[in-house]
This record gives C-alpha cells, structure tokens and sequence, in this order.
C-alpha cells in the first residue's frame, strides 16, 4: 500500500498564522455573534439586520441587486426574506416593468424595527471599531475585494 503524503505540525502553524481567508471567516463569525447578541432582544439576526438596512431606500430595490450588493446568491436571498416575510417586515412583490424580476421593500413594521435596531447598531460598531486599530482601512480593503 503506498504511503499517503502528510503535511507537518509547521505547514498547519503556518496556515493558522498567515491566511487571510481563516482570519477573515474567524472574525465574521466573532463579529456575528457579537451582533446577534445585541440584536437577540428584537428577534433579529445580524444577518436579517443588514438585509432589511439593504432595502431602505426610496424606491424598492430588485432581487438581483440586493443579492449582489449582499454577495449572496438569489437562492439564498429567498431564503433569508422568508422568516422576514412571515413577521410581515418585507414585502416581495412581482417588478411591474418586468414580470419575472422580484422588488423587495420594507413593510411599516419592518421600518420601525430597522428604527430600533439602528442604535443598537450603532453602539455595537462603535464598541467593535475601538478594538480595530484603523477601521476606515480594514473597512476599506474588505470591499475592495471582488
């Protein structure tokens, strides 16, 4: 039987310490509970949060551009406004200018509890930007990422 290749103890270290893609899954899921937690008294996830601040707009987006701006595909999009629909905070309605495409937008109660999550927001990222030392930056080259 051949001998299977293994890595070394270092080669594993060495991931651990160096790849950007571990760091940054490490710190979205720190920071994801963090927020989950500040928003838990008004039944909301961070995820939810930033889907519902997604569509405060004037006009209701399309489907297909809170998708991309989310960096989510349309099937998961669909299924993260379910549980947002069943509380009666989105409405999805069919695109009148185009009967296939979807405009999601933010039902009165889905803007007042927006309203009340925003300062929790606030004083969320206010807290998680005093442990970063250049936010502005970090903020900055995360997006830039394609």
């Amino acid at each position: 039987m051949p001998k299977l290749n293994t890595l070394s103890r270092d080669s594993t270290l060495h991931v651990r310490d160096r790849c950007l893609c571990l760091a940054a899954q490490r710190a979205a899921r720190a920071l994801a509970r963090r927020f989950d937690a500040a928003f838990a008294p008004l039944e909301l996830t961070n995820g939810q949060f930033s889907l519902l601040m997604s569509l405060n707009r004037p006009e209701p987006p399309l489907m297909r551009d809170v998708a991309e701006m989310l960096a989510m595909d349309r099937t998961t999009l669909t299924a993260a406004l379910k549980p947002l629909e069943r509380r009666k905070l989105v409405l999805v309605a069919v695109d009148k200018a185009d009967r296939r495409g979807r405009r999601l937008s933010l039902t009165a109660a889905g803007k007042q509890l927006l309203a009340r999550a925003y300062p929790i927001w606030e004083r969320t990222h206010e807290e998680v930007e005093g442990l970063l030392e250049n936010s502005g930056r970090t903020r900055n080259e995360l997006w830039a990422i394609p």
